[in-house]
């Protein structure tokens, strides 16, 4: 069975990005074949971060020219698969619902040919973030500690989470672990109080300036700085979700 991971956040800034290819770089190098989905699409970024100049994207999809599978992209650096979006383009991101509908059962198709594949979703709580999580059936939830990331995060989980997908949180940026702990018990408690759902913690990822300088130089963030702690505590957490079967009910069923 093909695991399906969507990657959201609620609110923009907080690495969601970066995740998702860092995440499936370090699943690839795990021997891992894995298919990352650029769910941003009218504002896709996921191409720039990686460096990626040339091939099609979703926007030959959505005209009709291009079926999903033929806008893949390979990506030698990571070992990774990509299917990048648009960015700019109106008519993706307010694609008819049919449409939408449409894109969401051929991702599922495509994703058929993988061990694992990761959606980068937008941020916010539009139709196409619902229609994207609900395809994949489980979503991490990235966020850090300032509150109006934690307020989004929240947010996120209420609207498109609860009593229907599983859901987990990876809090990024954090100074040391205790202090992500702490911010994972915020939120979590809110979800215990108010939702009635366990918000487990799937990862912590410690802070590293040195990000920056990986996304500016378009270089995979586990090759020009392979032995920090951000990059053990992603290994880690690759390591977590890949021992993990895949999990399609609902959390507290």
């Amino acid at each position: 069975m093909t695991r399906m991971l969507a990657i959201a956040s609620g609110k923009g800034g907080v690495g969601k990005t970066f995740l998702a290819a860092t995440l499936g770089h370090a699943m690839a190098r795990r021997g891992r074949s894995v298919l990352v989905f650029d769910g941003d699409l009218g504002l896709a970024n996921l191409d720039i971060q990686l460096g990626i100049v040339e091939g099609e994207d979703l926007g030959a999809v959505v005209s009709g020219h291009r079926t999903l599978s033929d806008v893949v992209v390979h990506h030698p650096a990571t070992g990774l698969d990509l299917v990048v979006g648009r960015s700019g383009s109106g008519a993706l991101a307010g694609l008819p619902d049919a449409r939408l509908v449409a894109l969401c059962a051929a991702l599922r198709r495509l994703s058929g040919r993988y061990d694992f594949t990761l959606v980068d979703l937008a941020a916010g709580l539009d139709r196409v973030c619902r229609r994207l999580a609900a395809a994949a059936g489980r979503v991490v939830v990235v966020t850090n500690d300032e509150p109006t990331a934690l307020t989004d995060a929240y947010a996120f989980i209420k609207v498109v989470c609860a009593g229907r997908l599983s859901v987990g949180l990876v809090v990024n940026n954090v100074e040391n672990l205790a202090a992500g702990r702490q911010t994972h018990e915020v939120l979590a408690n809110a979800c215990r109080r108010f939702l009635g759902l366990e918000l487990p913690l799937l990862g912590l990822l410690r802070r590293d300036p040195r990000c920056s300088e990986a996304i500016r130089a378009q270089v995979p963030y586990l090759d020009r700085f392979p032995t920090g702690a951000l990059a053990a505590d992603i290994e880690e957490l690759a390591a977590s979700l890949l021992r993990e079967e895949p999990a399609n009910c609902a959390l507290g069923a």
